[in-house]
């Protein structure tokens, strides 16, 4: 039970007995991913956050080139260079806005959460937690997988590991699991030994591939050739229009770079702000070059039968390039780091998750418990990963669609929530940034109707959220679910005084008017001495949120006293947390007699319903978690 003093007396607020031994002890010490003050942001100087931005994004050229290839074949730079456009036109603008407005790390999400009121709100923030899911658990297990392909297609490695790519890849994400158990700290240093060598590896692969062209003249004349006969120009950029949707998973860094915000050095909040910018510009620029040469090289050098579904290029352009005209040697370092950064991406989508799911779900009261510990949800996510990988075979090309999917809808909604934010401020930028929503849009349709997998899978994670919420919420209705009270003036204080500690009866009223008619009830039909307590909750207009801070207003009526609470969310909840911190010495429930199913959804939803039933449950149930200190009070169960 923990305690907290408020308005100068000691509060209780509940909370259930976390195990201290076996396996369970075990889970329970991984620490609280919802206790900030547990886990302080160390920041750092933007160019070296930027790394861990990187990991996620520059990753994505392991495999990038090669799904471009297999899309689009010759066509490949031109729809490489609207993507890019894209990149620079569309996505950095919009996440510029993104983390103007959501300094403290929480995304695109966190913008568009106030936009509908009470449960629609929940409900839309928990299906754009579906989607996050898609793209977070699908970085996790489509980078392991792609990690598994460099290795097993390594000649060194091959005589070793063979064709075990589903079992490597199911390896990676154990490590990874068993990383995170044991307590994953210093990401930001590891991310630049990281990223820095493997950016570095692909420049002078890019380059020597550079000289290879150079070398061989004929290449970029065969190369126009095979473009003219797809057609003039106008038809090119039509076709690569039709083709970019397919390549929406370059477009995968900003919503990581949003999400490490708090990690940034700068003056609160616009220094943040400004050096974030700085972060997905240079992040933007960076991959912008990578995916643009990138492109060029492998379109005009790797053959098409290399680059077909499990041909040795496939999922690993550039390091079969790296292996073809730098020797194996190079080629194995490049597929060391590639493995590395990968992982690592891997890592950071996990880290992403851990941050995620705690700031939304315990707060909305719709995850259990141990949604808010380290351990526990990273067996779960673990569980989820070799799930996924299993269902998809470890297969790159076949988990590209979900992936794209996760990510565009993501930065669909940060497009909808920069137009909308910016309404009021700036009409001409607002109706810029719903053109770029018209344009995610659009790849977003286009890469659903040609991967409908990514829709499906990504449905599935929605169901599982929305499944796992609801059954959460109902669960956790019990509990007391306020933080604390405060008092709304200086009298109500001293008054409290009076009232605690077996000196007051507690009678909830349905309207605070009738309070003498309940006084008379009383005193005909029970044997009782002393003043009560009469108490009225007044509740907020959305009684969708979890967790409240009601106020308190006590005033004397004669020898009674009047308690009117305002700003709770349920009243059963209130008048149990109100009554443990009174300790009264009985409690009048009235009974309405009305429909109890109907009476349990009104208190599920609106926190209201059946007040009598719910507050002697709710205390029960409270009991049974704490200790038996002294006599509880009597409850008493009035018929209205």
């Amino acid at each position: 039970m923990q305690q907290k003093t408020v308005g100068g007396f000691l509060l209780t607020r509940e909370g259930a007995p976390m195990p201290q031994t076996g396996w369970r002890g075990w889970m329970a010490r991984g620490g609280r991913l919802d206790d900030e003050s547990a886990h302080p942001h160390v920041t750092k100087p933007w160019y070296i956050v930027l790394w861990l931005t990187g990991v996620d994004y520059f990753s994505t050229l392991g495999y990038q080139p090669g799904i471009a290839l297999l899309a689009a074949g010759v066509i490949a730079p031109v729809a490489t260079t609207i993507l890019v456009a894209v990149t620079l036109l569309c996505a950095l603008p919009v996440y510029a806005q993104v983390a103007r407005r959501s300094y403290a790390g929480q995304g695109s999400i966190a913008l568009l959460e106030n936009l509908l009121p009470g449960w629609w709100s929940k409900i839309f923030v928990l299906v754009l937690l579906g989607f996050a899911a898609t793209d977070f658990v699908i970085t996790m297990t489509l980078s392991a997988a792609d990690a598994a392909q460099h290795a097993v297609e390594n000649p060194f490695l091959h005589p070793l590991l063979g064709d075990a790519r589903l079992e490597l890849t199911l390896a990676l994400l154990l490590l990874l699991a068993v990383v995170f158990l044991k307590g994953f700290t210093e990401a930001i240093g590891l991310a630049v030994v990281v990223a820095v060598p493997y950016l570095l590896l692909n420049a002078v692969v890019l380059a020597a591939c550079s000289i290879e062209i150079f070398r061989h003249p004929e290449l970029l004349p065969n190369w126009r050739n095979a473009l003219a006969a797809k057609g003039d120009w106008t038809q090119l950029m039509i076709a690569a229009g039709l083709i970019f949707p397919r390549l929406a998973l370059g477009l995968s860094g900003f919503e990581t770079g949003v999400s490490v915000m708090p990690l940034i050095q700068g003056d609160e909040p616009a220094g943040r702000i400004r050096n974030t910018r700085r972060l997905l510009i240079a992040a933007a620029g960076i991959m912008s070059v990578a995916l643009l040469s990138s492109s060029f090289v492998t379109s005009l050098l790797v053959p098409p039968a290399a680059y077909q579904q499990d041909g040795p290029a496939s999922g690993r352009a550039i390091a079969w390039l790296a292996h073809k005209y730098l020797g194996h040697g190079f080629g194995t370092v490049y597929d060391i780091s590639t493995i590395l950064i990968l992982w690592f991406a891997g890592a950071s989508a996990m880290a992403g998750l851990l941050h995620l799911i705690p700031r939304y779900l315990p707060r909305f009261g719709m995850a259990p418990r141990w949604a808010a510990l380290t351990r526990p949800l990273v067996v779960v996510l673990f569980a989820i990963d070799l799930v996924v990988t299993v269902v998809f075979r470890a297969s790159v090309e076949a988990q590209a669609g979900a992936y794209a999917t996760g990510v565009l809808v993501l930065m669909l909604s940060a497009a909808v929530a920069a137009a909308l934010a910016q309404w009021n401020e700036n009409r001409l930028f607002s109706f810029y940034c719903a053109l770029v929503s018209l344009v995610f849009l659009y790849t977003l349709v286009e890469n659903v109707r040609e991967r409908p997998d990514g829709l499906i899978i990504s449905t599935i994670f929605i169901a599982l959220v929305l499944v796992v919420s609801g059954i959460s919420r109902l669960m956790r209705a019990t509990e007391m679910r306020v933080l604390e009270f405060t008092f709304a003036d200086d009298a109500s204080p001293a008054l409290w005084l009076e009232i605690i500690g077996k000196k007051v009866h507690l009678a909830p009223l349905r309207t605070e008017q009738a309070w003498r008619k309940k006084l008379e009830e009383v005193r005909n039909y029970y044997l009782m001495k002393g003043p009560i307590a009469f108490v009225h909750v007044s509740l907020v207009d959305n009684r969708s949120e979890f967790l409240s801070k009601p106020v308190l207003h006590i005033r004397r009526e004669g020898e009674n006293f009047m308690i009117g609470i305002t700003q709770a969310i349920a009243v059963a909840n209130t008048i149990a947390y109100l009554s443990e911190l009174i300790d009264p010495v009985g409690i009048f429930l009235g009974l309405s007699r009305k429909n109890l199913m109907s009476q349990a959804l009104e208190f599920l939803l609106f926190g209201e319903g059946e007040t009598g039933l719910m507050v002697y449950t709710i205390l029960v149930r409270y009991w049974e978690w704490t200790p038996y200190e002294d006599v509880r009070p009597l409850i008493f169960l009035v018929s209205d």
